[in-house]
């Protein structure tokens, strides 16, 4: 317990899932959490949950995609805190379908969503970690979300693939870049497994080779497609969190450029 008290951490997509989860822990940390999210209604239950367990959160909207937000939530964060220590880039969606069915919108936004908005979020939030604080603690954690999805190919899923495996190279590009310029940043990445979030009650799988799991349903069921882990069943977002919290902390400063798998097995064989 504590092993954030008085950090500052930005988690994205905090509305729900993996984002809520690793809001969530990183409060029970000590840290003081600026939760932003599309879903006002989710990201303010997550702030009310934070604060029943007598954390510090506070919660903003944000469109990831939209680099003006980013500037302004990143100088707000300044103004309350004094300080950025922590960033997750969580924030995401799913899009399937077979290569030569996906539109170019789709694509588009695929590509946003997931890979456009770490850009913003790491080119705002350097800066704002660069900043000396006043008790002396220097550098800062970046913590970007992929998936075994950014490490190995899916048929029906190539605009995920493609997004999460751009989130693994653009984290390993910037761990060198704060590396060679010696900030005391590091940046790493972390990648889930079949994991039990909303995402897959809100993937289209129409036109997808996911739709022979589980044919004419409207959306997946996790727990069917979690079973097919070698350990057997799909992972909780808390066990996405505790990784989260591993990185964000102390405890893995010699770690930057690293991917963080936490797939039950999955691309273990």
């Amino acid at each position: 317990m504590g092993k954030l008290t008085g950090r500052v951490a930005f988690v994205t997509g905090a509305g729900s899932g993996i984002g809520r989860a690793s809001a969530i822990a990183l409060a029970a940390e000590g840290a003081i959490v600026f939760v932003t999210d599309i879903d006002a209604p989710g990201g303010r239950e997550t702030v009310a949950m934070i604060e029943a367990a007598g954390g510090q959160a506070t919660f903003r909207g944000q469109d990831v995609v939209e680099e003006a937000r980013w500037a302004e939530l990143v100088t707000r964060v300044m103004d309350l805190y004094g300080r950025l220590d922590i960033l997750v880039n969580n924030a995401g969606i799913g899009t399937s379908g077979l290569v030569t069915d996906v539109t170019l919108e789709q694509w588009h936004r695929q590509m946003d969503v997931n890979v456009t908005s770490c850009f913003l979020g790491i080119k705002h939030a350097l800066p704002a970690m660069r900043t000396p604080r006043a008790d002396g603690h220097t550098g800062g954690s970046i913590i970007n979300i992929s998936s075994v999805a950014g490490l190995g190919g899916s048929a029906g899923m190539t605009a995920y693939c493609a997004s999460k495996g751009a989130v693994r190279l653009l984290t390993k590009a910037v761990a060198m870049e704060c590396a060679a310029a010696r900030d005391g940043i590091r940046c790493n990445s972390v990648h889930p497994g079949i994991i039990d979030t909303p995402i897959w009650q809100k993937l289209d799988t129409s036109g997808s080779l996911l739709a022979a799991v589980q044919p004419g349903a409207n959306a997946l069921d996790v727990n069917l497609i979690g079973a097919g882990a070698p350990v057997g069943h799909a992972g909780r977002p808390e066990d996405i969190a505790a990784g989260v919290v591993f990185l964000a902390s102390d405890d893995s400063r010699y770690m930057t450029g690293a991917e963080l798998v936490i797939d039950g097995g999955w691309t273990a064989h």
